[in-house]
């Protein structure tokens, strides 16, 4: 039972955790792709961060909805004040959200496109150009309404696994409240995809994550799902083992506990530093923090902490609305650098439902060191009431202070960036040879004092929203940063002191190489 008595043992919270202060360069950076739509767009919204440039800074991805879609080009200098520059490479229409990976692994960043019809695997050609690789790539794009998406690359293949989740099915008379559709599994063969592979039961799936849950070097895809709409459903998850169908975890076979949500979202983090990860799960007015009960029993046993942790999140905390709060993209990431995982959770109203709340802010709750958050979202200048559905929480103009870009229904993104933070960093690009460059499924461990923090390098989670880049740890007062590489093969790198305020790129049994932007 590590998990649970972590918050009870741990060391006295500090007064109150040093709360970041952003600028909002809405107006200035240079934005202006809404997500619009009516009932077919209610869910999505997301964004997507990654290099396509080869200068190191990140590009931004915004779903456009019924409209279309667009690619920023990023001009922000470092330090600098955030400037964009639109193109039109990734105008798409019916986007609902994106998630960058190197399927190909040839070095040029891809992009999977989730739509309201054909989904897209666009191919990155170098130079922020994309062309659509469906069929060079064999992939069967379908013709549904999805809404989820995880990647992993499944021992001995060259190729990655792709999940895709999928929402209600447009075909049924009683739409919009008919069945949920399939999700499906897009295996490999050889260098392109197979039959896609259908995960069924679903239950209208809205974030999906392959996760090594129990350490066993064997990912498990979990999946998040939208009450509202499912027969008889759950939350799932389901084992993926080689050359195997997927089979679903199950309370009678695995311990599998039955949960049931409005699952919008999925962050993963090791929290409570026991070395499994931690879920957060956003909902309607009910989002959960679940951590293990006890690895030893090899079942997928969880608790909720979210109550005890102080970040249930489930009202607005400022704007004077008292209805429950709606929740979509939940991130953890070290905000204030002090050596402690925050929370950022993006919130909006569905639409105009009136028992949930209309002036629901967004949440950014800091870690105070002792299991528990402090909501500081009003004090730190990211409170929006705009309508919030996908975001990202990365180091825009690569300052080692992380920003905020959050897409909006019908008003569009906004994007706050960091002028403040109270410690130091260090920030990360894994790359091996082969297949795989980016190094999904690696994990980097990171010693701080008596504990380490384990963290999972994935593809997928968040409401259809993700991010390839510069990973960023927080370090506190540390002069350097003690970690190290376990790789997606499972090859173990040595512990390396990495200073703070440095960019360093790992590969695998190599001398860390610095990088410098320019």
């Amino acid at each position: 039972m590590r998990a649970l008595v972590f918050l009870a043992l741990a060391a006295p919270a500090a007064a109150e955790p040093a709360i970041p202060q952003f600028a909002d360069e809405t107006a200035t950076a240079g934005f202006s792709t809404p997500y619009e739509g009516e009932w077919e767009y209610m869910v999505g919204g997301g964004v997507a961060t990654f290099d396509c440039s080869g200068d190191g800074f990140p590009e931004v991805f915004l779903s456009g909805g019924s409209g279309r879609s667009a690619l920023y080009l990023n001009r922000s200098a470092q330090g600098g004040a955030l400037a964009f520059e639109k193109t039109d490479a990734l105008g798409i229409d019916a986007v609902l959200g994106a998630y960058p990976l190197d399927i190909d692994s040839d070095g040029a960043m891809d992009l999977v496109v989730l739509r309201q019809g054909e989904n897209r695997l666009m191919r990155g050609l170098g130079n922020c150009r994309f062309e659509n690789a469906n069929a060079a790539w064999g992939f069967d794009g379908g013709d549904a309404w999805s809404t989820a998406f995880a990647a992993i690359w499944e021992k001995g293949q060259s190729w990655p696994t792709l999940a895709i989740g999928n929402y209600i099915d447009r075909k049924e008379e009683a739409f919009p409240w008919g069945s949920c559709t399939d999700n499906w599994l897009h295996r490999p063969e050889g260098n392109r995809f197979g039959a896609p592979i259908p995960l069924t039961p679903s239950y209208c799936a809205l974030s999906m994550l392959f996760t090594d849950w129990n350490r066993s070097g064997h990912p498990s895809l979990r999946v998040s799902n939208d009450r509202e709409y499912y027969k008889g459903g759950q939350e799932q998850m389901w084992h993926l083992e080689p050359d195997q169908p997927p089979r679903l975890y199950t309370e009678k076979d695995d311990g599998w506990k039955r949960l049931r949500i409005w699952g919008m979202g999925i962050a993963s983090a090791d929290v409570t530093l026991d070395g499994f990860p931690d879920y957060y799960l956003t909902s309607m007015a009910d989002n959960k923090l679940q951590v293990l009960k006890d690895a030893a029993s090899g079942k997928p046993d969880y608790a909720d902490l979210a109550f005890k942790s102080g970040i249930t999140a489930h009202r607005p905390y400022t704007g004077g609305d008292e209805n429950p709060s709606t929740a979509w993209h939940p991130q953890f990431a070290d905000v204030n650098n002090d050596g402690l995982l925050d929370l950022f959770v993006a919130k909006g109203n569905v639409a105009e439902m009136p028992d949930f709340a209309a002036q629901d802010p967004n949440n950014l709750m800091l870690a105070a060191g002792d299991g528990t958050f402090v909501e500081v979202g009003d004090k730190a200048g990211v409170a929006s009431m705009a309508i919030a559905r996908g975001a990202q929480v990365v180091d825009l103009n690569l300052d080692g202070r992380l920003d905020i870009v959050v897409q909006n229904r019908w008003t569009g993104a906004e994007v706050w960036r960091q002028t403040g933070a109270a410690g130091g960093w260090v920030q990360l690009r894994l790359q091996q040879p082969g297949a795989n460059r980016d190094a999904i499924g690696a994990v980097v461990e990171i010693r701080r004092q008596d504990k380490v923090e384990r963290h999972e390098i994935t593809a997928g989670g968040g409401h259809l929203s993700g991010s390839v880049g510069w990973l960023h740890f927080g370090l506190g007062a540390s002069p350097t940063a003690e970690l190290r590489v376990i790789w997606p093969d499972g090859s173990e790198g040595a512990w390396l002191s990495l200073p703070a305020g440095s960019f360093q790129i790992l590969r695998p049994e190599a001398t860390p190489e610095p990088w410098v932007p320019k």
